[in-house]
């Protein structure tokens, strides 16, 4: 009887110590999530505070620019990628030409090379001053007034940059798509006399739609907050903007009225998307898949099949990359100096933490979720992660105006306290401080590690837990023997991913940054604005070497993603 009252008496005790970790858990994941909303949540508050004279004129002399700027990028970058994208993902996964099996791991390479190097490349060779408009007019014997050629420094010269390096995304998720969807809905469609551009029209294309579109939204994300070729090549965009607008003319309203437009445009860009694909569904027509017999191109079909291929990878990553690597032979200087091993240390280490936290981040919030999966609907902690997810969308000069302004206030009411009471000034506690670029990159580049993790923990399935239990494996243990050993390649790729975006940031480290404190991005930025495009090409080189890892990681995993396919077959 005693036993039987002990037991009685110890369930609600452990129900208890269940209930009070859940509620710890969701507690903490919504103020995980509270924290990465926060630039959000201060860009809406200050939308309807009064600005001063500063809106009128802004609203006077170039707020219709900026409008038209980013409009004009927005509609040519989308033609862009989904012409390169979408057409060489099609060619290298259902048809056979020479060196297709290259090109479908080479097309994501300019993805490693950032938007504003390209520009600085792109500007020392087809400017004026360049080897390209010098070898013209010697040939030719012209003068300044005798010819003309494309402007670089250009809103169109902007577009070409940004649609070269960003395309890839668009390549990434149709290749996918192609790769998956099955080949019986294709063959339907050529049994009933379709050619294969209506089978790709009519059919492939609309089933990959979705897909697309997200790429599609990931690059336009990346357009609208590009700042570094916007700002080198002088097209002012609410990018600029934003950045001329906080550190110029001293004006965190006004700045911060702009990154909330700037925030319109990603809201509009979603909703537009969701409201053209209304109620409509997107589903395989089978659930069987087979291998890819792909159509083999002969002659002069296979020819333009190769120049569409070669002509993103030579214009988006070898005549940049080749450029870069001849001034840094030509100007041995530019890396082999005393700065550099510095900036590459200062890049690196914050590259590397600001990766390691955004794992651990990710794998609180995806087990803190998966810890009450099977027992109820974890609404509070789904909610977090889809919060959490949010942070990829904020545009980094958008992120570091939200970020500065609750940091300055913090630090101005600390420092005002303590002067008041002990007659000691604190100074500079949160912002201008290596924290506060620290949690920039975590905000912005938590939803890149959330997803690789979350995707890949969910392969993990109760069964593998249920057995670890019945070993005496239970908590941090069987994460730690379990989980860990099957989702390691995940978390790696994770951390790859977030250290590679974080080496390529520059509008968020060109604003939060210490005084002082410098990157390679920030380092090539600075010089290649002062001219001095050869001396840029040693960093430039050094982040686009740096951004080749999660192309390799990505090529791999896009290639094995077809259902069915046999081990070591090239997809």
């Amino acid at each position: 009887m005693a036993v039987a009252d002990q037991t009685y008496m110890t369930k609600p005790r452990r129900w208890h110590l269940s209930s009070i970790a859940g509620t710890l858990g969701a507690g903490f994941s919504l103020t995980i999530a509270v924290l990465v909303a926060l630039p959000m949540l201060v860009i809406a508050g200050f939308v309807l505070l009064p600005a001063g004279d500063v809106w009128e004129h802004l609203a006077s002399t170039v707020l219709a620019t900026y409008f038209l700027n980013t409009a004009i990028l927005i509609v040519g970058v989308s033609a862009l990628v989904l012409s390169i994208g979408v057409s060489t993902a099609w060619l290298v996964t259902m048809y056979d030409f020479p060196g297709r099996r290259y090109f479908s791991w080479a097309l994501f390479l300019p993805m490693a090379m950032p938007a504003y190097i390209i520009a600085y490349t792109y500007t020392g060779m087809f400017d004026f001053a360049g080897p390209v408009q010098t070898t013209l007019r010697e040939l030719f014997g012209w003068g300044r007034a005798d010819y003309w050629f494309p402007p670089v420094r250009s809103v169109g010269g902007a577009v070409l940059m940004l649609g070269l390096v960003l395309y890839p995304y668009v390549y990434l998720v149709s290749r996918a798509a192609f790769l998956e969807q099955s080949i019986c809905a294709l063959e339907v469609g050529r049994t009933l006399g379709r050619g294969p551009f209506r089978v790709f029209w009519n059919i492939a294309l609309p089933l990959a739609r979705p897909a697309i579109a997200t790429g599609l939204a990931l690059t336009l994300m990346e357009t609208i907050s590009d700042f570094g070729t916007v700002q080198y090549f002088a097209v002012d965009t609410f990018t600029t903007g934003i950045y001329r607008t906080w550190l110029a003319m001293g004006e965190p309203v006004a700045a911060a009225q702009l990154a909330a437009m700037l925030m319109g445009f990603v809201l509009l860009l979603v909703v537009l998307e969701r409201i053209n694909r209304g109620k409509r569904k997107y589903h395989h027509m089978s659930s069987r898949y087979q291998e890819i017999r792909r159509q083999k191109l002969r002659s002069l079909k296979a020819f333009w099949a190769f120049l569409a291929c070669l002509g993103p990878i030579f214009f988006g990553f070898l005549l940049p990359s080749g450029w870069l690597l001849s001034k840094s032979i030509l100007y041995p200087e530019s890396i082999l100096n005393t700065a550099f091993p510095k900036l590459a240390g200062s890049s690196i280490t914050v590259a590397v933490v600001a990766a390691l936290a955004a794992l651990g981040v990710s794998m609180f919030l995806v087990y803190a979720k998966r810890q009450d999966d099977r027992r109820r609907k974890p609404v509070l902690k789904i909610l977090a992660i889809r919060i959490a997810s949010m942070g990829y969308a904020i545009p980094g000069p958008v992120l570091a105006v939200g970020i500065l302004i609750p940091f300055g206030y913090t630090d101005n009411v600390i420092d005002t306290f303590m002067r008041e009471t002990f007659g000691i000034s604190t100074g500079l506690i949160l912002s201008g401080t290596l924290f506060a670029l620290m949690f920039a990159y975590v905000v912005r580049f938590l939803a890149v590690s959330l997803n690789t993790v979350e995707a890949s923990v969910d392969k993990v399935t109760p069964n593998m837990d249920r057995a670890a239990r019945t070993m005496g494996v239970t908590g941090i243990r069987s994460i730690l023997r379990v989980h860990v050993p099957i989702i390691s390649g995940s978390m790696m790729t994770a951390v790859l991913l977030v250290f590679v975006d974080v080496m390529k940031e520059l509008p968020a480290t060109l604003i939060m940054r210490p005084f002082g404190f410098e990157t390679l991005a920030v380092r090539a930025y600075e010089l290649a604005s002062d001219e001095r495009l050869a001396e840029a090409a040693g960093p430039s080189l050094a982040i686009v070497i740096v951004g080749i890892i999660p192309v390799v990681i990505l090529s791999r995993a896009i290639g094995r993603s077809r259902p069915g396919q046999r081990p070591g077959q090239d997809g």
